[in-house]
């Protein structure tokens, strides 16, 4: 095959031409691909640097000069009278040639793809400021007219990377029968994220794939509780509003993409359905949960990995008491890692530094080595507060270091923390790279991280002898104190288990090394070239009947499913509490209709409850009683609730709504808290012991 990887940046041949991790995935992806004996071209910006490329390697330029002028259609919303309503940039685009480890990589270079050389990615304070924030368009739209000319008529597999830098792409070749176009997320953006339509509708004009744009949304406008939701999302990073005359990027690659590509298979089950969080029932009355189920039978886990330096060979020999003796520390204690670059919500570093102060205070002995990547620097007044009042106990560095040191630390530690948050990660290259050289993982249960294996019970449960680790709940909350409670107990118990079962702790480590050690990039290359294959051999994916069941997308099931897949159904129904699916396949008797009341009640789906509640007396009574709110209080009880909150939507003085969120007072399974009196509907987010949240609705009065 012929594999044409694109993406706004390919420097990961050297780490002074990288910025972002997919960089480094692209590289090591494409050695891989080539490897196996496929032709790999790489179409990629020069940014500004091809100087820098000439003086350290054999870097040709092309006869390629593509002159043309860049329209854009500017929100006035955003730029306001800043430019005109459409404004043209003239580019002249050059094309270079680097052949090395027998990839072909080709540079583009023009006035927009050559701005900032130093940093590559434009500012977001660019945004409605100044034109290089559309460095990335111009990238998408260059890539687009290099690989028509340089690769005319032949047959090739174009491998785009993450929607918002490639939304342009599969549309512009839909209609070339000699290429495919296999499109990649790779990043939790929001799956609705959304960019201008006249933007999009003059650049797909100007690409002559005018009738790719979607049509618009239609639909009735939201309820009172819809909107509440919605609001609630701006604080969980899962789900933004637009205003009207907008697209979405995921609909662009998702409809006219032939695959579609994700890092981990927890990666892809979390974008089909966001089980289990703040967005889940939202997402369910959303546009874009069509998107999702008709082009589900796209999807495909391509996989990513964990480099060489940590997956070959030997572990490495390291010298633990001289390394923990380098950073001021006492190498006989238990050890604890972290390693990520400084963003306290998605990698959960407020509440890491909460539980690492309230741990030492309350006298545990141990280590804990803290890397928070920040070229800036750290300047929250309270991580470094906690670094000094636990001096000789806590390392804190935010610098860039040598690869080897950062081996050194991890190969010298007892235990990893990985608490991420907001289910940002997809795959979590840093926390396999601690495990492949033996440190046991205490991390978030996020579905982007649960490949490495952490979150099987590491002592009872059934998959314990697989068991790499402790996990903690997800969380998609800012600050969340049921986190940092977690995470405290979490170190206390692997402390424990050091010190008392050190048997058990080898146990661990042996699986950790062992999981982290097999996601290589050959197996990557396996995983792409498993679904590139058919689909350059002529053949289209459908979509399978488990998948539909895993899901609950029960109504897309053929009629003969119920036949050859029953006993799936029903317990994929039972496990949902969905009785009209369960109907179809077994006898809706008594202990069914409990069994079903029982797993939507644990579920704290109280609308599928209502289905079989009348069955039981028991079950009514539970169901009616778990509330009261009447005369200015609400009293809540729900036992397996951890936190119930309720929310609010406010118009403020500028005529804009704002959420405002107000946790009920635990105690015991009661939860209460004073309203106000003119409030009819209260919506509440319950945040469950199994980590599940969920939405109740309660009438006031």
């Amino acid at each position: 095959m012929h594999i044409i990887e694109t993406y706004f940046e390919c420097g990961g041949f050297d780490h002074r031409f990288l910025q972002g991790g997919i960089s480094v995935y692209l590289w090591n992806l494409s050695k891989a691909l080539a490897e196996k004996g496929h032709r790999v071209s790489v179409v990629t910006p020069a940014h500004g640097r091809l100087d820098d490329l000439r003086e350290s390697y054999d870097l040709e330029t092309l006869d390629y000069r593509d002159t043309y002028e860049l329209p854009l259609v500017l929100d006035p919303h955003t730029w306001g009278d800043r430019f005109p309503a459409e404004v043209g940039i003239p580019l002249t685009t050059t094309a270079h040639l680097l052949r090395l480890d027998g990839i072909d990589l080709y540079f583009l270079s023009n006035e927009l793809l050559d701005q900032l050389p130093d940093r590559f990615y434009p500012p977001y304070g660019s945004k409605g400021q100044d034109l290089v924030f559309f460095k990335p368009l111009a990238y998408q739209v260059d890539s687009i007219r290099f690989i028509r000319h340089r690769f005319a008529g032949q047959k090739s597999l174009v491998h785009a990377h993450e929607p918002y830098y490639h939304y342009l792409i599969p549309a512009a070749f839909r209609g070339d029968p000699s290429k495919l176009v296999v499109g990649s997320v790779q990043s939790n953006m929001p799956i609705t994220k959304q960019v201008y339509r006249p933007k999009v509708r003059r650049l797909l004009d100007f690409l002559d794939a005018a009738d790719a744009l979607p049509a618009e949304d239609t639909g009735p406008a939201p309820t009172e509780h819809e909107s509440v939701m919605s609001g609630y999302q701006q604080l969980t990073h899962l789900h933004y509003e637009y205003g009207p005359d907008h697209v979405r990027v995921y609909d662009l690659v998702a409809d006219h993409a032939d695959l579609v590509d994700f890092l981990s298979p927890g990666h892809l089950d979390f974008y089909t359905d966001f089980a289990d969080t703040p967005f889940e029932e939202l997402f369910t009355r959303l546009p874009v949960h069509d998107t999702v189920r008709r082009n589900a039978h796209k999807s495909f886990v391509g996989g990513c990995a964990v480099g060489d330096t940590w997956t070959t060979g030997e572990p490495p020999a390291v010298d633990r008491a001289a390394v923990l003796r380098g950073l001021g520390l006492d190498h006989e204690l238990p050890t604890f890692f972290h390693n990520a670059r400084y963003a306290v919500n998605h990698k959960g570093q407020t509440e890491l530094f909460r539980a690492v102060d309230r741990v030492l205070t309350q006298g545990l002995a141990a280590n804990f080595v803290l890397r928070c990547l920040s070229d800036g620097g750290i300047d929250d007044p309270y991580v470094q507060e906690v670094a000094e009042r636990h001096k000789g106990r806590v390392h804190l560095e935010w610098e860039r270091v040598e690869e080897r040191r950062i081996v050194e630390y991890a190969a010298s530690s007892d235990f990893c923390l990985f608490p991420s948050k907001f289910e940002m990660d997809t795959f979590l290259i840093a926390q396999g790279e601690a495990m492949a050289v033996g440190a046991v993982p205490i991390a978030t249960a996020q579905l982007g991280m649960a490949h490495f294996g952490h979150v099987a019970d590491p002592l009872h449960g059934p998959d314990a002898a697989h068991a790499t680790g402790f996990a903690v709940n997800r969380s998609f909350a800012e600050d969340d104190p049921l986190l940092a409670d977690a995470l405290a107990r979490r170190i206390h118990e692997a402390a424990a288990l050091l010190r008392e079962q050190p048997e058990q702790y080898r146990k661990l480590r042996s699986n950790s090394m062992a999981t982290a050690r097999q996601f290589t990039w050959e197996r990557a290359a396996d995983l792409h070239l498993a679904a590139f294959t058919p689909l350059w051999e002529g053949g289209r994916p459908e979509l399978a009947i488990d998948r539909m069941v895993r899901h609950g997308w029960f109504e897309l099931l053929p009629e003969q499913a119920y036949d050859t897949h029953g006993a799936a159904i029903a317990e994929a129904a039972l496990r949902l509490g969905d009785v009209a699916a369960y109907r179809r396949c077994r006898p809706l008797d008594l202990p069914a209709a409990r069994a079903l009341f029982e797993a939507a009640w644990a579920r704290g789906d109280f609308a599928r409850c209502e289905q079989t509640a009348d069955s039981e007396p028991e079950l009514r009574a539970r169901l009616d009683g778990r509330h009261t709110a009447e005369d200015g209080r609400i009293v809540y009880r729900l036992p397996h609730a951890e936190r119930v909150e309720l929310v609010r939507l406010a118009e403020t003085e500028t005529g804009r709504q704002q959420v405002t969120v107000q946790p009920l007072d635990r105690s015991g399974v009661e939860f209460s808290g004073e309203l106000q009196s003119s409030e009819g509907e209260l919506y509440l987010l319950l945040t469950l012991i199994s980590g599940r949240c969920a939405w109740d609705v309660v009438r006031h009065g």
